[in-house]
């Protein structure tokens, strides 16, 4: 992210804010998956908590933010940092490359209205490019990588039985290259990235890269979407 470079402010103005740049294989995404079919919590209504948090890594943590803001049954998407250490969780750290941390959002939302396996089914299909390694879109590095951050041995279970279902099935003309592993820790960012697409709908890193995928969901998952997203800071 590393606040944007001049390039996409150019190629805004040149191509009128109207191409979506933010997946090399845009023609694989944007477009229904199959479920996952090890959705246990979603099976299985009487055994489930009013709350849960997943925290899911996939490029710049603006657009995924703005993504899952809008899922029906979330209840607060926090932008932030997982995999490294407390000490390196800032933006002039992270941005670097070299802490191992990645840009991630800590969603926190109620099962009994939204599965783990769900919210996986939008982050695999509009809310980034699984396929890309250490990278998405103009944004590249480790830090940008794609990664989900099992906060318990059943979200761990799901996330890796679901990339072998979609691997399996061919969904991507690519291999899936997004990790998985257990959740240390998560830290967040600074406040001046939280609702940070809502805050700066105009901005032409928004414009290319994530309204698309705003409106990518609206059209594929229309039960899941909700109009008024759910913001960190509330009136």
């Amino acid at each position: 992210m590393n606040m944007k470079p001049l390039y996409l402010m150019m190629a805004a103005a040149a191509l009128g804010l109207a191409v979506p740049l933010f997946s090399s294989h845009a023609r694989e995404l944007n477009a229904e998956i199959p479920a996952a079919q090890f959705d246990p919590v979603k099976a299985d209504p009487a055994n489930q908590t009013s709350t849960e948090v997943a925290v899911l890594a996939g490029g710049c943590f603006w657009g995924i933010q703005g993504v899952f803001e809008h899922v029906k049954g979330v209840t607060k998407v926090i932008s932030g940092y997982s995999g490294g250490d407390a000490k390196t969780a800032n933006y002039d750290a992270v941005s670097e490359g070299e802490t191992g941390h990645a840009e991630a959002v800590q969603i926190t939302f109620d099962p009994r209205q939204v599965s783990f396996g769900q919210l996986l089914r939008i982050y695999f299909s509009v809310a980034h490019d699984p396929t890309e390694l250490n990278r998405q879109g103009p944004d590249e590095g480790t830090q940008y990588r794609s990664e989900i951050f099992a906060a318990s041995p059943q979200q761990e279970q799901i996330a890796r039985a679901y990339i072998a279902q979609l691997d399996s099935a061919h969904v991507f003309a690519q291999p899936i290259a997004t990790k998985v592993g257990a959740l240390k820790a998560f830290y967040p960012a600074e406040d001046y990235h939280q609702d940070y697409l809502v805050k700066n709908p105009r901005a032409s890193y928004i414009v290319i890269n994530d309204l698309p995928k705003i409106a990518a969901f609206k059209r594929v998952w229309p039960d899941l979407y909700r109009e008024q997203p759910v913001l960190v800071a509330r009136d």
